[in-house]
């Protein structure tokens, strides 16, 4: 990490790097869990939502919906948290969300099954997944807020970009994970008692964060400039909507080629479970391999033209990608290629965009603001995509559905991106991202 960032681990750079380590490994925890239970998802549907007899497709679309649910709660969980954060500082947010994110997780490794409570069973996970939406909510902005606040001048998109790295090192773990338990174990043992470790894994990894966390300072940001005067509330509404248009290609493209991939080859195509953790691995190693020098490049030509770009790959790329999954005559490499290639990117939209959605909002309103953009989006376009992918296909046979989900919600972040940023002024002007990397207006840093 020192070699990354230039600089030594001394002196007053010091919490930069601690604050780094505390944002990242929160991040890790979430996205590990929300990746292992999209992996888990035909497993989970088979033991929480399908009574003797059931139909697995629908078992699978209210799998998905619970899903989904937890990202509707997110927004909950970003003003709530977010407020917080704005009021009484950064890090005491911070552990409140990685405790309650750790405590919900494992109790889903757990929870007893339909098969030991009834009707009760899918009821208690999603109740779990509703405190995992709310943790998760907090969790964005105020990692977010921290990571940026803490960023040395003209580092604000490289540092930013690291917890976007870090979402698709928790999918790398969770589909690691799921790999392994999947080839060391039967089908049968997986079915019984295997799906349970990754969540109980999760216990371990939160205590770790939890420790970083406690170790972590207040943002000299927060401490300098939290009792200034704070904007209007048009002001602060119209960036959260510019800010959750620009996101939400990331958004669903990252969760349908990321998250949602293993259901749709598996249901859809006949893959084998292992076939499709495999594609999912490859896919977040594309999607891992360009967020950080997505993020670098935002500091050096702007965070607007990156991600622009990224959006338009996913536009022109999806459905030519998704057909070469599709087609038999494909070799294992070229699919291969084509999912690492979808992952990659996306990663160009997800580098500069935690740094883009800060630069939208000074201190005052910055957790709550960026938090509420991205759960926003998130909750629409990603908490949706794996139940409208899903029952898409099934009630229209078309295989394509994947391809113009992603690639219809990536025009929209287009567009947005398109439109150059509003300057406000009330209690401080809104910061743009439409100039070039360290001449970006640091807003209220």
């Amino acid at each position: 990490m020192t070699l990354i960032f230039g600089q030594r681990r001394t002196g007053a750079r010091s919490p930069a790097v601690r604050a780094l380590a505390a944002g990242s490994v929160g991040n890790f925890v979430e996205w590990y869990e929300f990746g292992v239970y999209g992996y888990f998802a035909t497993v989970i549907a088979a033991r929480f939502f399908t009574p003797d007899g059931g139909n697995a497709a629908e078992a699978l679309v209210r799998t998905y919906a619970s899903f989904g649910l937890a990202f509707f709660f997110r927004p909950v969980g970003a003003a709530l948290f977010g407020r917080l954060g704005d009021r009484i500082g950064r890090r005491p947010v911070l552990i409140l969300v990685i405790a309650l994110m750790t405590t919900a997780t494992t109790l889903i490794g757990v929870l007893p099954t339909y098969a030991t409570a009834g009707a009760l069973a899918p009821w208690l996970l999603t109740f779990l997944r509703i405190v995992q939406g709310l943790s998760a909510g907090g969790e964005f902005g105020g990692a977010v807020a921290v990571m940026t606040e803490f960023a040395p001048p003209g580092r604000r998109g490289l540092y930013g970009s690291w917890q976007s790295f870090t979402v698709a090192l928790g999918l790398l773990g969770g589909a690691g994970v799921a790999a392994l338990l999947a080839t060391v174990l039967s089908e049968g043992q997986l079915g019984a008692w295997g799906w349970r470790v990754p969540f109980l894994l999760t216990l371990p990894m939160g205590l770790v964060a939890l420790w970083l966390r406690l170790r972590l300072d207040e943002t000299p940001a927060f401490r300098r400039e939290a009792a200034a005067r704070r904007p209007s509330r048009r002001a602060v509404a119209g960036a959260i909507a510019l800010g959750a248009g620009r996101v939400m290609g990331w958004a669903a493209a990252g969760y349908t080629f990321l998250v949602v991939l293993p259901g749709y080859l598996q249901s859809t195509l006949g893959a084998s479970f292992r076939e499709a953790l495999v594609a999912t691995v490859l896919a977040n190693l594309g999607f891992a391999a360009t967020i950080v020098p997505a993020g670098a490049l935002s500091d050096r030509y702007g965070r607007r033209p990156v991600m622009l770009t990224g959006a338009l790959g996913v536009v022109v790329l999806s459905l030519p990608l998704l057909n070469l999954l599709q087609d038999s005559g494909t070799s294992t490499a070229a699919k291969g290629a084509a999912v690492c290639a979808a992952g990659a990117v996306v990663g160009l939209m997800a580098g500069p965009g935690p740094a883009m959605l800060a630069e939208l909002f000074p201190t005052s309103v910055r957790h709550t603001g960026l938090g509420l953009a991205y759960a926003l989006s998130n909750a629409v376009f990603s908490g949706c995509a794996g139940l409208v992918i899903t029952e898409a296909v099934r009630r229209t046979g078309n295989v394509d559905i994947p391809a113009y989900y992603a690639a219809a919600a990536c025009a929209v972040s287009a567009t947005a991106l398109a439109v150059p940023t509003a300057r406000r002024a009330n209690g401080g002007r809104l910061p743009s991202t439409d100039v070039e990397g360290a001449r970006v207006e640091e807003g209220g840093r």
